[in-house]
């Protein structure tokens, strides 16, 4: 199968399906979009993805758009190594830690947001304070989470979908925002044991091809 991800280093989405695609073992050819330079909402990949986000991986030749949607068609067309827990119930807990971030966090604090803001007249302390303010509400509904079911990683004791989505954002949380992680002792502890994973650290922003890019 020939896959093409359409990335930015360190867009969290995008690096979500990066680390997606290294723990099932998938090679991939990777295309740069810069965000901020604006490359996502040119024709060129307006023509791949009308949304213009990041990312969009093409697999053999079908465009696939939205970072959960494609970690969800990775597990049911490369079901080894499974990223969802076999019983119903279990994989209905993942895709719920999943959806925290990729739903009810990320969507408040992406740079398109930041940008909104900003016209709005919000200063840089005020935009911060927003982002993070979203980043630990989401934060502190997965601490008993992940206290309650990780096992060294966010569910059990192997990387799950779960782990592919809370990975970028608490980079995110780091290194855009200098949070402190001391707040979230489970939710840190399955950051670690994800980071020790080869797979996900070839997925990390500073690992990519596009990685400090002029616009970055």
């Amino acid at each position: 199968m020939s896959l093409l991800l359409h990335s930015y280093w360190r867009a969290t989405a995008p690096y979500r399906v990066r680390i997606g695609l290294n723990l099932k073992g998938l090679a991939y050819d990777y295309a740069s979009v810069d965000l901020l330079a604006g490359e996502q909402r040119q024709a060129g990949y307006r023509a791949i993805n009308p949304q213009g986000l990041t990312p969009a991986l093409i697999a053999d030749g079908q465009v696939l758009t939205q970072s959960v949607a494609i970690l969800e068609w990775l597990e049911e067309t490369h079901p080894e190594p499974a990223l969802l827990p076999r019983q119903a119930s279990d994989r209905a807990v993942v895709r719920a830690m999943a959806a925290v971030v990729a739903c009810d966090v990320h969507p408040l604090n992406n740079a398109r947001v930041a940008r909104k803001l900003g016209q709005l007249g919000l200063d840089a302390a005020a935009i911060a304070d927003w982002s993070t303010g979203w980043i630990g509400d989401g934060f502190d509904a997965l601490e008993p989470m992940i206290a309650a079911h990780g096992q060294g990683f966010a569910f059990g004791d192997r990387p799950t979908i779960a782990d592919c989505v809370l990975v970028p954002q608490v980079y995110a949380a780091v290194t855009r925002f200098d949070m402190d992680m001391g707040r979230w002792p489970a939710l840190a502890g399955a950051y670690a044991a994800a980071l020790k994973l080869p797979a996900v650290q070839a997925a990390h922003p500073d690992r990519q091809p596009d990685a400090g890019s002029a616009h970055a």
